[in-house]
């Protein structure tokens, strides 16, 4: 009889996991604590729940590291970026979905498997045998990470993560707003006005600077150090580091024409995006924040166009957990001293739902073939998914290692090529094919295996 493969965690990585093993003919129980024990970011018991975003960023899958990383992901057969595709939403260039929609797909999915059951229990400790994989993201609960911290001998790192707020579409000023996506990117119109805008003028993005900066702000605990992800800056560290940072970031004017005052240049434009398939939800692009809730709203509402905004939900800021992986993984992204546990998803160092769910892809399918008695060779290195892989078990200096998303400077050169920008199309396009290849091969190799 085979054995069981265990799961701890039922977000992008487990839950990946848990669909490649089974693919695999591997039974495999998750481990879910929510909804019986809640977090401070979940809303919902259903797996893959969406928290941060609802987007999976780039879909370009020639030009762009993260758009690479889907492709591997679709010849897997991974199971999130089919149910990402089924329930996308226009965003201009990037893979956008309804998040409610999205993750009830996987958890009938998960559900409906006949080799995956889910358990609700907590797991607070590391088990002593069995196959095992932890994937419990950034959010792992106290228990848990006390016990990983006895094992590995030292407190895990931690930074901070903060959450975007979300508006009522209805509540939006569309006589100061307007549709459309940036340089008016996408195939169709309804891509092409994939995101509401809202300008400012240089007087109006001086005051809201002024705002924030002054806005109440949630404190850390004692002891505790804010060692943020570049990738989620809350918007005020954004503005604390210049006042014009934030025209430079999420906030910039550039690719954008405002139909109301089509000969008058913003200063500044905030973008919302689409958050659900009615378009009753919009999300503030790049406004996670550690504002407190009443400065919020009178902060916020200071955006030409959402004088009047209601809030579904507010921004929000937590602690996420991570592993120094360089020390404590192996290439099979085995606990080195516990090798029948794998770690996969962000508690192992990578950031973004697309490479937590991606890692949970490839430890899935790592553990399964352990499990069936298969060989089963290193990711290819010039993979995206090896690129990461790589970069979180031994590329990265221990010593500075920190979250890092997928991106072409993680890969290795090709012979030959122009370095710079005006050599980056080919560059890029050259390791795109390189790593397609690569992939194919790696995938093939398996499902050549017996059941």
């Amino acid at each position: 009889m085979t054995q069981t493969l265990h799961i701890v965690g039922g977000g992008m990585a487990g839950s990946e996991a848990a669909w490649q093993a089974a693919r695999a003919g591997v039974p495999v129980v998750i481990h879910e604590m929510r909804p019986e024990v809640g977090t401070f970011a979940h809303q919902t018991g259903n797996l893959a729940e969406m928290v941060c975003s609802n987007s999976f960023r780039s879909d370009d899958h020639e030009q762009n590291a993260v758009g690479l990383l889907h492709w591997e992901m679709l010849a897997a057969g991974g199971l999130l970026m089919q149910t990402a595709h089924r329930h996308r939403l226009p965003a201009g260039g990037a893979l956008a979905v309804d998040r409610e929609a999205f993750s009830a797909a996987v958890t009938d999915a998960v559900r409906a498997h006949p080799l995956i059951s889910v358990s609700g229990e907590e797991i607070t400790a590391l088990p002593d045998s069995g196959h095992w994989i932890i994937a419990t993201g950034p959010l792992t609960s106290d228990a848990l990470g006390r016990a990983i911290a006895r094992e590995t001998g030292a407190e895990a790192l931690a930074f901070f993560d903060a959450i975007a707020p979300i508006v009522h579409a209805d509540s939006i000023d569309m006589s100061r707003a307007w549709l459309q996506s940036r340089y008016d990117k996408g195939e169709t119109e309804e891509e092409q006005k994939a995101y509401i805008n809202c300008p400012m003028d240089r007087d109006q993005y001086e005051a809201f600077i002024d705002a924030l900066l002054a806005a109440d702000k949630t404190e850390f605990h004692e002891g505790e150090t804010a060692g943020y992800f570049d990738g989620c800056l809350p918007i005020e560290v954004m503005a604390e580091r210049g006042r014009e940072t934030l025209r430079h970031g999420p906030m910039k004017p550039v690719g954008l024409t405002n139909p109301h005052q089509p000969d008058i240049k913003a200063h500044a434009v905030v973008q919302l995006r689409r958050d659900n398939a009615l378009g009753t939800l919009y999300n503030i692009v790049g406004f996670q924040t550690k504002m407190k809730y009443g400065a919020q709203t009178s902060v916020f509402r200071m955006i030409p166009g959402l004088q009047e905004a209601s809030f579904a939900r507010l921004g929000g800021i937590h602690r996420n957990t991570f592993l120094n992986s360089p020390t404590l993984l192996d290439r099979q992204m085995r606990l080195r001293s516990k090798p029948h546990i794998r770690f996969a998803g962000q508690i192992t160092g990578v950031e973004g739902y697309v490479e937590s769910a991606a890692m949970g892809l490839a430890a899935g399918r790592m553990a399964a073939a352990e499990i069936l008695g298969h060989p089963i060779p290193e990711v290819p290195q010039d993979t995206a998914h090896g690129a990461l892989i790589h970069h979180i078990t031994g590329g990265a200096e221990a010593k500075t290692f920190q979250p890092m998303n997928v991106n072409f400077g993680l890969f290795r050169p090709v012979d030959g090529l122009k370095g710079g920008r005006r050599g980056r199309v080919a560059r890029y396009k050259a390791y795109t094919d390189r790593a397609k290849e690569d992939w194919s091969t790696w995938i093939a190799a398996q499902e050549a295996q017996p059941a």
